[in-house]
């Protein structure tokens, strides 16, 4: 199992995606914006550091290993004022740190869809994990097709000045439920292709997503029986 681990966002790259936002002027105190970013990170890393030691785990008592790998992210800082705008919040630094969860997450990709739910409670039961938001996108599929589970935790982060409770993302999928999506959100942002394309294809990927699980639920009732 691999964690793919980010590097900390570069502050100019920050400085650059406000100046071209045109918003910089809203978000004055700068730095603060700059600790918000650090301090998910740090929970993100404390999240994927508890995830590598639970598979490491299965792996010694269980003979398997349910993670597949891992990716860490940090969203962008036009992402962030994307979403501020669509959810109406205010675009301010104490707005960003009460409403924005999702600054830091973690893709968990498994092998099997029972994986999914084995990997998110044995996080969820650790006493310092706080669960604060699910969305079981596997049992209540989107109209797209699409299929993860999404869960948001909060874990304590130590710092200098004190402990605080950090928010963090935490999408969990099978590795074809990844490959799907991935082809997804290249279709939906893949500006250059032709619409009645777009339209043919989002209707098959609608189709092959459930023929997905289907195939993957099968193949998870095989590596059952050879258990």
């Amino acid at each position: 199992m691999i964690l793919e681990r980010n590097n900390f966002p570069n502050v100019k790259q920050i400085a650059k995606e406000l100046d071209r936002s045109g918003l910089k002027d809203q978000l004055k105190d700068f730095k603060s914006l700059i600790a918000i970013y650090q301090l998910r990170h740090a929970g993100a890393n404390e999240i994927g550091t508890k995830l590598e030691n639970l598979d490491d785990e299965y792996s010694v008592n269980y003979d398997h290993n349910p993670i597949h790998h891992m990716e860490e992210r940090m969203k962008s800082i036009n992402s962030l004022l994307r979403k501020l705008k669509k959810k109406g919040y205010p675009i301010t630094i104490d707005s960003i740190s009460k409403n924005i969860h999702d600054i830091a997450g973690i893709r968990v990709v498994t092998n099997y869809i029972e994986d999914i739910y084995k990997v998110e409670d044995a996080l969820v039961r650790q006493s310092d994990i706080t669960l604060l938001k699910r969305k079981d996108y596997i049992k209540e599929p989107k109209p797209s097709g699409y299929r993860s589970l999404h869960i948001v935790v909060s874990v304590p982060v130590f710092q200098s000045n004190g402990v605080f409770d950090v928010p963090v993302e935490v999408q969990i999928r099978t590795i074809g439920m990844d490959m799907w999506a991935s082809l997804e959100h290249k279709l939906r942002y893949k500006t250059d292709v032709p619409a009645d394309k777009v339209e043919k294809h989002t209707a098959n990927l609608q189709k092959y997503a459930g023929d997905l699980y289907d195939i993957e639920t099968r193949m998870q009732e095989i590596f059952k029986d050879l258990q």
